[in-house]
């Protein structure tokens, strides 16, 4: 069983420097405005870790990306907690050798099996996708 660890350290304000020992430090700002804020980085987390399954996936499948972009919304409740209850994720892709199957097996891929951000959100958050290809 993997452990990860981090460690973040509180700069100032609503801002915190943090990541593992050793490692690339983020910057995430309660009041979003010199870094993004937890709620907005826990959507770039899922954004980044699709799409990431989603390269690796078009990789093997011999498809050369040409443009990818993930656009991602989330709703949240308007009472406290205010939680995520839907994330949408909009996938626009273009690449030689990539068409609309191999597209959304890869994206379905990600999103039901290996995307570990999502996998580790509330069962209750309801998670759809669409797909541009250009």
């Amino acid at each position: 069983m993997e452990t990860k660890r981090a460690t973040l350290g509180w700069t100032g304000g609503l801002i915190f420097r943090g990541g593992e020992a050793g490692g690339p430090q983020a910057v995430i700002d309660g009041d979003n405005a010199a870094a993004p804020g937890p709620m907005l980085t826990l959507l770039l987390a899922a954004a980044s870790c699709t799409g990431a399954d989603v390269v690796s996936i078009l990789e093997k499948m011999r498809v050369r990306l040409l443009d990818f972009r993930i656009e991602v919304a989330g709703e949240r409740r308007e009472e406290e907690p205010r939680r995520y209850t839907a994330i949408h994720l909009e996938f626009h892709l273009r690449g030689e050798g990539l068409d609309q199957a191999k597209a959304s097996r890869a994206i379905d891929l990600s999103v039901t099996k290996y995307c570990s951000v999502l996998h580790s959100l509330a069962p209750d958050i309801r998670i759809t996708h669409g797909l541009t290809l250009g």
